[in-house]
Order: C-alpha cells, then sequence, then structure tokens
C-alpha cells in the first residue's frame, strides 16, 4: 500500500514529508504497458515520471490547498525524445500521471537528454482551485531546466528546488527515486518565521531582501538537508518508511504525525468504461456498425493514464439497448 509520513524536528525549524507510492506507481505502469499501440515506459521515462509523481504528492501534502496540484516537464521540437512529462495529484492525494514519447530513448538517458537537448525543456507547477471564485484563476509558475548559470539541471529534485527559492523563497530538499515497483521520496523544507509558508500563498509575505537572508543560512536545515541527500537512490528504494528516517535522523527528536494523515496517496483517473460507452452511444448506432465491419472490436484508450477499453459487437449492441422497463429505445 502506498503510503505518507509527515515529520518536524522538535524545536528547529524544519518540517518533512516521505513518500512511498507502490501500488499507486504499479498501477500507472501497468496501464501504460497494457496498452497495445503505447507499450511500457522505456526505463529512463518511468524513472523520470516516477520520481516527478514523488514529488507533485510530496508537494501536494505539503500545502494546504482544495484542489490540484499538477507538475509537468515538457520541451519542444528539439528538445528530445520526451515531448511530456506529467503528474496531477489532488488535494486528497488521489493522483495519476503520464508520458508523451517522441522518439528512441537511449538506455540511461538523463533528464537533459531526454527533454532539454536545446536549452528549451521548462517545468510548470499548477494550482487548480477546486471551488473557483468568479474569475480566479489557476495559479501556475515556470521555471526552466537550467540553473542561474545556464547549466542544464539533471535531476527533477534539483529542478524543484530551484523553483522553492526562485518561487517561494524558501530553503526546500527534494529526494527521489523510481524503479518499476515503487516511486520514492523525501522532502524537507525550512519554515518561516512568520506564517505557514507554502505554494498555496498563506504566508505573511517579507520582503526580498529579509528573504534572501535567511535562505541558506540556518545552520540545523543546512545540517538535516545533508543527512537526507546523502541517502543512495538504492537505500531509498530498498528501505522501509520506519527504516529511512531511523537511518537518517536517529540523533535527532522527531515528531511524526500518524501515517497516511488525512489520507493515503492512491491511483485514480477520470477515465472509465461508462465514459467511453457514451461516447460511443453518442456517435450513434450507424457509425458503430460501420466502425465494426471494418475491423472485430473497438478499443479506445485514455490518452492520460493509458487504460484501453474494448467493445466487441455484443458489447457495442448493448449500448443501444434500452433499459430494462424502458421500451422507448436509447441508452444511459
Amino acid at each position: 500500500m502506498s503510503e505518507i509520513h509527515k515529520f518536524l524536528f522538535d524545536g528547529l525549524p524544519v518540517r518533512g514529508v516521505l513518500v512511498r507510492l507502490t501500488d499507486a506507481w504499479q498501477t500507472i505502469l501497468q496501464r501504460r504497458a497494457n496498452n497495445e499501440s503505447l507499450g511500457a515506459y522505456p526505463q529512463p521515462v518511468a524513472e523520470l515520471l516516477g520520481e516527478l509523481t514523488a514529488a507533485a504528492v510530496l508537494m501536494q501534502s505539503n500545502i494546504k490547498f482544495n484542489g490540484s496540484l499538477e507538475l509537468q516537464i515538457s520541451g519542444n521540437a528539439g528538445s528530445g525524445p520526451v515531448k511530456l512529462a506529467v503528474a496531477e495529484v489532488q488535494s486528497n492525494l488521489s493522483l495519476r500521471a503520464t508520458a508523451s514519447i517522441v522518439g528512441e530513448v537511449p538506455d540511461g538517458s538523463r533528464l537533459s537528454a531526454l527533454i532539454n537537448q536545446n536549452q528549451q525543456g521548462r517545468c510548470a507547477v499548477t494550482l487548480d482551485p477546486k471551488d473557483k471564485l468568479p474569475g480566479q484563476q489557476a495559479y501556475q509558475g515556470v521555471v526552466p531546466l537550467f540553473d542561474d548559470e545556464g547549466k542544464p539541471l539533471e535531476h527533477i529534485s534539483s529542478v524543484l528546488e530551484h523553483y522553492m527559492l526562485q518561487s517561494e523563497q524558501l530553503d526546500t530538499t527534494l529526494v527521489l527515486a523510481a524503479n518499476d515497483t515503487v516511486a520514492v521520496g523525501i522532502l524537507l523544507q525550512r519554515l518561516p518565521v512568520q506564517g505557514d509558508g507554502n505554494l498555496a500563498g498563506s504566508m505573511v509575505r517579507k520582503t526580498n531582501e529579509d528573504a534572501e537572508r535567511e535562505i541558506g543560512n540556518n545552520e540545523d536545515y543546512n545540517r538535516l538537508s545533508l543527512f537526507a541527500k546523502s541517502l543512495k537512490p538504492e537505500e531509498l528504494l530498498g528501505l522501509s518508511a520506519n527504516e529511512i528516517l531511523h537511518r537518517l535522523f536517529w540523533e535527532e527528536s522527531i515528531i511524526r504525525y500518524p501515517a497516511n494523515t488525512p489520507h493515503a496517496p492512491q491511483f485514480a483517473c477520470t477515465c472509465s468504461r461508462e465514459r467511453v460507452g457514451r461516447m460511443l452511444f453518442n456517435l450513434g448506432q450507424e457509425e458503430i456498425a460501420s466502425i465494426l465491419s471494418e475491423r472485430p472490436n473497438i478499443e479506445v484508450g485514455c490518452e492520460f493514464c493509458g487504460n484501453q477499453e474494448r467493445f466487441d459487437p455484443i458489447d457495442a449492441a448493448q449500448l443501444f439497448l434500452p433499459p430494462i422497463g424502458d421500451l422507448s429505445g436509447g441508452v444511459h
């Protein structure tokens, strides 16, 4: 079962979150692998998408926001074999993720080779409120996939740490790893002196000069960040949440919240067989019959999660049967 753990360091201005995506992540990979026209993600893409998904869960869980958080890595025609990678997480930690591949992916490809070969790749963080007020728009922040000196960033964690410094002026440490069974992430963040600084903008804003003076200058945060960064990917992927926290912070006094409070991460996509059935019904019986005269069944794939629904002639005919007790015709 996927799990999330929130914790504070007693007496220190640092908070943390650890997430392990197991069943939710495996569902994402399996739906893609089962899609006959797309096939499984190449390993470098799966690792990129897994890290992006773990990061999205960490960031969503760390803010007070009723709506969706979306992380999107994208490029243009010359950026590389990956056109787009997206992870979307709702406030209840339901999640989905996808990547669009437009070229051959060499083994061992890193971020710049996948989607930033021409320095045109970018990362967008979008917060879309569930209950928008009149005229309210989604908030979006965008950063390039290179640092202030123009050097390409090779890890999603580095990109998002750069984003948090640029847009939120908060020291943030992210450690991410993913394989074909689990996607794991740790987030540490220095708490602001005033308010609950986060992406949703609830903090009491300081001047740029005040904020810049604090960045990187808290010794406790810097020490804990070094501990977190010392964890190797194979350790992050192979250890349990309790083992990770003990190995990193056994000398610290940690206040832990109950696991999966208030929600556990879980996969959820808006696609369904019922929605596909309604779409086919709207095409009309004649059009459906024409399609089935040329092929044994109708296949419709979700563009986001890759799940495929198949309707053979019997399935299609049932779409146009009237419900029981209704002789007027039509369905659903």
